[in-house]
């Protein structure tokens, strides 16, 4: 069974917003709840449990069904919103966040933490188990040198899953994250369908349930509504903001507020998880908003008019602490435009799985189009340009490399860009880093700014198979897993010089656990489908 640490990974449940934590003092007790720390959810802490002579029992073992102390003594979950303690001959004490102290003899199964109720320890822990072993049971097969990390992933998977609004939704990570994020919710997607394709989709639908009237699709959907519009600008500022994005889209009002999305990478979602696992029925659901989403994107996204969509607010981006930001509230770099070229591939290919052949001719037709405007407006012979308020930005990112995701670039610049990226610029031990190395901008261990995200190495693997780079996507692939699984953990995001989890980077993170599964799987069944490079 899985060892729990009690600090990156810890004692919680399928649906629970409980988490048990280790801290010097005792266990800590929390409740994970969107956009706020845990030392503000605090339901007890410094729990301790001592035998009848006041000696203290340690904790000596932690895994998904229990945290056992010494002497016998166990937590357990009875159900998501239940945790109950178990033993004999001990005394449990513990601390309220009002600072009053109480103490329990333990004689049997006592609610700790929720509704009162009558438990007996033997079935609450036999239910645990069970359902463990079933979860663990779905896990898909891994080589053997993947299989304890991936284990780790499969677990985050399982505990990451919460109710949010009328279905079970997988969020990013109970430290602080609690809530469903648009591009996370795809990626999520992507390994959940290993285990569920029901699961899979209603990630999915949570983004497309809460799809706005012009089209978009939140930022976030979580416990309180959803973030689909902001004022706040990370490293930039509302004057420019007035200038550029106001002045030039008459319907967004100067210097208020800017919608914010994230990538648009759903209809590639969709179409993944109904290779692996067909439903008409679903595609016919998900098609027309999946149209309307890709269309907003051109006809609000789009303020000079020139084709080429850009993102107005960084949120939008999810790339929000990159230094492309630095340069001015609205941005864009190739990634956006690499995403919409793929998408009208996804919706042709949904088109022609719904008998929509005209449908599907028009979205190929449109993403070469795509790609020839992106090439002739952003090319420059040596990489594509980001524009930051309709100015060069001299940073290089690993952006600049997102083009390849669309497999239809002409086959000189894609092999400039697989040359590009195999360069001592962005490969390395533990590539690909976000900020070039050798750029002024670079920093491992600043978000966006130089660490190794899993998401990006994903969507690159992809690329780089689509564009007919098999050996190098086979390549990244092997390293990306090597740096995860040495690591230690499932963490945001990783130190590309070390290998190490970034400084500020938050543990049990969904995407990484989700996109490790899938890369440690790999069957080629579970690729990206039948893609060929496009002429």
């Amino acid at each position: 069974m899985l060892a729990l640490d009690l600090v990156e990974r810890p004692f919680t449940e399928r649906g629970s917003r409980l988490l048990v934590t280790a801290h010097p003092d005792g266990l800590r007790i929390a409740r994970a709840a969107y956009e706020t720390p845990l030392a503000r959810t605090t339901e007890l802490s410094a729990l301790v449990v001592r035998d009848p002579a006041g000696k203290d029992l340690p904790v000596v073992s932690a895994t998904p069904t229990e945290v056992v102390f010494a002497g016998g003594v166990s937590l357990l979950f009875a159900d998501p919103a239940t945790l109950v303690i178990a033993g004999h001959r001990a005394r449990a004490s513990w601390r309220r966040p009002d600072g009053t102290e109480h103490t329990l003899a333990l004689a049997g199964c006592h609610v700790l933490v929720g509704p009162p109720g009558r438990w007996s320890e033997a079935a609450v822990r036999a239910a645990s188990e069970a359902r463990w072993d079933a979860w663990f049971a779905r896990m898909p097969p891994v080589p053997e040198d993947l299989a304890e990390r991936a284990r780790t992933a499969w677990w985050t998977l399982a505990v990451n899953l919460l109710p949010i609004a009328g279905r079970e939704g997988l969020v990013p990570s109970k430290y602080g994250y609690v809530g469903v994020w648009n591009w996370d919710a795809l990626f999520h997607a992507v390994g959940l369908r290993h285990a569920s394709p029901a699961l899979a989709r209603d990630q999915i639908l949570l983004v497309l349930d809460h799809q706005l009237p012009d089209g978009r699709l939140p930022d976030v959907v979580h416990d309180h509504g959803v973030l689909a519009e902001t004022t706040d600008l990370p490293r930039s500022d509302h004057a420019r903001l007035s200038e550029h994005v106001g002045r030039a889209n008459g319907a967004l009002p100067s210097a208020g507020p800017v919608p914010v999305t994230k990538p648009p990478l759903a209809a590639w979602a969709v179409r993944k998880l109904h290779r692996s696992h067909p439903d008409v029925r679903f595609l016919a659901s998900a098609y027309p908003r999946l149209v309307r989403a890709h269309d907003w994107w051109f006809t609000a996204s789009d303020p000079d008019g020139d084709g080429l969509p850009e993102y107005l607010h960084p949120y939008s981006s999810g790339l929000d602490d990159s230094p492309v930001w630095d340069y001015g509230p609205r941005a864009e770099p190739p990634d956006l435009n690499s995403y919409l070229i793929h998408e009208a591939d996804c919706l042709a290919d949904i088109a022609d799985a719904l008998g929509r052949p005209g449908d599907a001719a028009r979205w190929r037709t449109r993403a070469a189009a795509h790609t020839d405007l992106l090439v002739a407006r952003r090319w420059d012979g040596t990489r594509f340009r980001t524009l930051a308020d309709g100015a060069d930005v001299p940073v290089r990112t690993v952006l600049d490399l997102m083009p390849l995701f669309t497999g239809r670039l002409p086959a000189e610049i894609a092999a400039h860009l697989e040359r590009t990226l195999r360069s001592a610029a962005f490969w390395g031990e533990r590539p690909v880093p976000t900020v070039a190395f050798d750029d002024p901008a670079f920093d491992p261990d600043a978000m966006w700014r130089g660490p190794v995200w899993l998401n990006v190495n994903y969507l690159l693997v992809e690329g780089l198979r689509r564009s007919g780079f098999a050996e190098t996507a086979d390549e990244l692939r092997r390293r990306t897993l090597a740096m995860v699984a040495g690591a230690g953990g499932l963490y945001e995001y990783w130190n590309p010089l070390t290998g190490a989890r970034g400084r500020r980077a938050t543990s049990g993170f969904g995407w990484s656990a989700a996109l490790f599964v899938d890369l440690a799987t790999d069957r080629q069944d579970l690729r990206t489908g039948p893609d060929r490079p496009h002429p």
